[in-house]
């Protein structure tokens, strides 16, 4: 990693706990709040992939919104629940260490950026609701180019702000396929396996895994 320049992470998922909105609402769900989550968050991805290959772009907020109503009709979830679920999402916890360790490369001179699906107004909120305002060079969101991930245009965007090479760019996710997608277009790509999962086929696999962000420090 003694080329990086810049450190590029995903935001949902490896920064912030997608389960979190559900999480806290758990008393009202009742204990299939967490497989209720986890089929919300891959209705939401599975729309992203379904309307990039249909070219029927959607915001991220619009996705979240749609993957949300079929989740709540398939767990039977009281449709008043939803605006509630909703207002929860855009300001989803960070995962404990994050802070922590954006602080310490920040100290260390890299660039930081988050590369995301979500919408420049979603990925703000996120930031000022973790109080992690001012620690980010750049919140690039898909929106640019308006074309979901894994699409090779969505991690062309750092490198062409930072007249960088793609090799210059550790980028970090917690989602297989983003770390195949941004592999295979050069980044050294990094796994954020907290869950011990297994990795996907996709022609590509990181040179680093870790099971936390903290992790990462020790890397570098």
């Amino acid at each position: 990693m003694k080329s990086t320049k810049a450190f590029v992470f995903d935001a949902y998922g490896t920064l912030f706990d997608v389960n979190s909105a559900a999480e806290k609402c758990k008393d009202k769900i009742g204990l299939k709040w967490e497989e209720f989550a986890n089929f919300w968050r891959i209705t939401q991805l599975e729309y992203t992939w379904l309307r990039s290959l249909m070219k029927r772009h959607k915001d991220f907020w619009k996705i979240t919104e749609d993957s949300l109503e079929k989740s709540m009709q398939v767990f039977k979830i009281d449709p008043k629940m939803k605006g509630e679920l909703l207002n929860l999402y855009k300001i989803l916890s960070t995962y404990p260490e994050a802070k922590n360790v954006l602080s310490n490369l920040k100290k260390k001179g890299f660039k930081l950026a988050i590369l995301s699906n979500g919408t420049p107004d979603l990925l703000n909120e996120l930031v000022k609701s973790n109080n992690l305002v001012g620690i980010f060079d750049d919140l690039f969101s898909i929106e640019e180019v308006k074309i979901y991930k894994p699409d090779s245009r969505v991690y062309e965007l750092p490198v062409k702000k930072y007249n960088i090479k793609p090799d210059d760019v550790t980028f970090l996710s917690a989602n297989t396929w983003d770390v195949s997608g941004g592999g295979n277009y050069g980044y050294q790509a990094v796994w954020v396996n907290r869950n011990h999962a297994t990795f996907d086929y996709l022609d590509f696999k990181p040179k680093y895994e870790v099971n936390n962000l903290t992790q990462l420090l020790k890397l570098i």
